[in-house]
């Protein structure tokens, strides 16, 4: 069973700074890209910042040369530095896997597993 344990999230001041961490657990074979959403009270969930098997990253306008993605392949984990925080980024950030898990005799593939859930709120 794979899981995605995210920690890291709290109550800051408007330009303070916080770092999430997920870390992927369970029989995992592979990861193909790791990704931080977060969702709002009242509003959808949307990407944040997403990283594939190769590095190449992708992040919302909104959160662009504020936070920053990156991951240990070694450790299975993604982080996610937040810094010049705003009261807009408040919201529950949910960790994503596209990932493939099994054994050698058996294998399938996750596009899409998600954590429990971290909630940031973040004060002005």
């Amino acid at each position: 069973q794979v899981q995605l344990l995210e920690s890291g999230g709290g109550l800051v001041q408007a330009g303070g700074s916080l770092r999430l961490s997920c870390a992927a657990s369970g029989n995992i074979i592979s990861i193909n890209a790791l990704g931080w959403y977060r969702q709002a009270p009242g509003k959808q969930r949307e990407l944040v910042a997403r990283i594939s098997s190769d590095s190449r990253i992708n992040y919302a306008d909104s959160v662009k040369g504020r936070f920053t993605i990156s991951r240990d392949n070694a450790k299975n984990t993604v982080y996610l530095q937040m810094n010049s925080l705003k009261p807009e980024d408040t919201a529950v950030y949910y960790c994503n896997a596209d990932l493939t898990w099994g054994s050698t005799w058996a294998k399938g593939r996750d596009y899409d597993r998600w954590g429990q859930g971290t909630q940031v709120t973040v004060s002005s």
